[in-house]
């Protein structure tokens, strides 16, 4: 397990080093949105009983924030080091693909997971939250964030320059985060984009996550775990195959 931890203390050490741009900068961006929607919003939302439009809004930015920063911790660490050159320095010692694939997934886990704390201990100076269901909150947190680092190792292997990683960055994970009901209920859509929401899997990841605080959500969490498990399962599939037949990195 030696190089497993030398991989994973690189990867931690690479986000941590520029924590100021990797963790500061996505909680400001988290609490911009909360002061804006927020202030905009206050009173003429209401989504679940004897909850403020605030209080919904957070958990659906911590979530976001957890799963947007655990895919760019290992997409950009891998489509970095395949355009600099230095991926053979990983690929040349004896770290199997196993241990390749958890070092890195486990660091976007840190990473997601340290970006989400920082989100919500800024937010509760203007929110006040309880946690109804702390064990829920933690699995969805936990699984989503390794979810999104495995998703974004695929796109990392896949990735042959910046320009990709950012198209996928834009028009994938952008437009599912933002229509998994982050920022509003999905019963307040049209039966149409109700629909299309339940083929989402980011909305059960929110849905989930929110349940955690409030014991309340559109879709029974037990499904939502399931959709959630299922897709980490398949996306954790691709990856390792990438991975063991060393697609696009041993070419």
């Amino acid at each position: 397990m030696t190089s497993f931890w030398t991989l994973l203390y690189k990867e931690l050490l690479r986000f941590w080093k520029v924590g100021f741009q990797t963790v500061a900068g996505p909680v400001l961006t988290a609490l911009l949105y909360l002061v804006i929607f927020a202030q905009a919003l206050a009173g003429q939302v209401r989504v679940y009983d004897n909850v403020s439009y605030a209080a919904f809004l957070v958990p659906g930015l911590v979530m976001m924030s957890v799963l947007q920063n655990a895919f760019a911790n290992s997409s950009s660490s891998l489509i970095q080091s395949k355009v600099t050159g230095n991926i053979v320095f990983i690929l040349l010692p004896p770290i199997s693909y196993l241990e390749f694939f958890g070092a890195y997934v486990l660091a976007s886990v840190v990473r997601g997971i340290v970006v989400g704390l920082g989100v919500l201990a800024v937010t509760i100076w203007f929110v006040e939250l309880k946690l109804a269901l702390p064990g829920w909150t933690l699995a969805f947190g936990v699984l989503g964030a390794a979810l999104l680092g495995a998703l974004g190792i695929v796109a990392g292997i896949w990735a042959e320059k910046f320009d990709q990683i950012a198209a996928f960055q834009n028009f994938v994970i952008m437009p599912l985060t933002f229509l998994s009901g982050v920022f509003y209920s999905i019963h307040s859509l049209p039966p149409v984009w109700q629909a299309l929401s339940h083929a989402n899997p980011f909305f059960y990841l929110i849905d989930g996550f929110r349940y955690g605080f409030f014991g309340v959500s559109d879709v029974a969490p037990a499904i939502s775990l399931s959709v959630l498990a299922v897709s980490l399962v398949l996306v954790s599939a691709g990856a390792l195959w990438m991975l063991a037949t060393g697609y696009k990195l041993r070419n």
